[in-house]
């Protein structure tokens, strides 16, 4: 079977369709895990997805928490990754970023291998780190402004033409590719900016980490960051599959992502 082509048309008309912008991310921590499911990421991971898989567009997986399992966690991720299938756009959360041919090698692990349709890159080495991964049919997700509390150390700097070092990130990291093929990640901490971000960025979609646990504003990030299209994919990942630590967690993450997308709705709707 033809792998299904993951690009913008895909990504619009799956927002349309589901009326959300919602992804659900897949920061499996063993240690977190409920009794009930005694360590097994692969099944925690599947339970979620499967009670999930109606409510939003995207999966996000973090791949800091597979790799720190070593090979066994190698075989997690790929397992998740074909649990998920075709129906879901799959992020790779793995924030790369170095020089071209090092980049290359990425790519194909991330791409060729896993299957995934985007993958976050770090860009501050310039366009060595991020044009490798431009491939058709394929996203990068740059970091632009984080939801961290440290991101203000160096992304909010200011220049000497008076811009913030994250908009010369994006003004310049934006012609390496196009908004087909390019997101940015915009933290939902900073709903202020994101408005100007948008204008802008008016086509352009937005990965938004930072709602639920990190304590971000459902609503305003709405407000502030929908376009046409959808533009956003909006990430939960503690607050949905961290909901209960009994044998319920994967029908409380449920809850949550449905509690999440009546909000969405409200704007999803309007907009699309």
């Amino acid at each position: 079977m033809a792998e299904t082509r993951k690009d913008r048309s895909y990504l619009v008309s799956l927002i349309r369709e589901r009326q959300t912008v919602l992804t659900v991310g897949l920061d499996s921590d063993s240690q977190r895990l409920p009794d009930i499911i005694k360590g097994d990421i692969l099944a925690f991971n599947r339970a979620i997805i499967e009670a999930t898989r109606d409510v939003c567009v995207a999966y996000k997986i973090n791949f800091a928490f597979y790799e720190a399992l070593g090979l066994k966690g190698w075989e997690i991720l790929g397992k998740t990754i074909a649990h998920i299938g075709d129906q879901h756009f799959i992020i790779a959360d793995a924030k790369r970023g170095d020089i071209g041919n090092t980049s290359e090698m990425y790519a194909k692990a991330v791409f060729d291998h896993l299957g995934c349709d985007a993958i976050t890159v770090n860009p501050y080495m310039g366009s060595d780190s991020v044009k490798p991964f431009l491939r058709d049919g394929k996203w990068v997700i740059i970091l632009a402004y984080t939801s961290n509390t440290g991101s203000s150390d160096f992304q909010k700097l200011k220049l000497e033409n008076g811009k913030k070092l994250y908009e010369a990130v994006m003004e310049t990291t934006s012609t390496y590719g196009n908004a087909a093929n390019t997101m940015y990640v915009i933290g939902a901490t900073h709903p202020e900016e994101l408005k100007q971000i948008r204008a802008n960025f008016p086509e352009h979609f937005f990965l938004i980490p930072g709602v639920g646990a990190q304590g971000g504003d459902l609503d305003a990030v709405l407000k502030a960051g929908l376009n046409k299209d959808g533009g956003l994919l909006i990430n939960a990942s503690r607050s949905i599959i961290y909901a209960s630590s009994g044998s319920d967690f994967a029908e409380k993450g449920r809850e949550e992502a449905e509690r999440m997308n009546v909000v969405m709705r409200k704007y999803v709707d309007k907009k699309s």
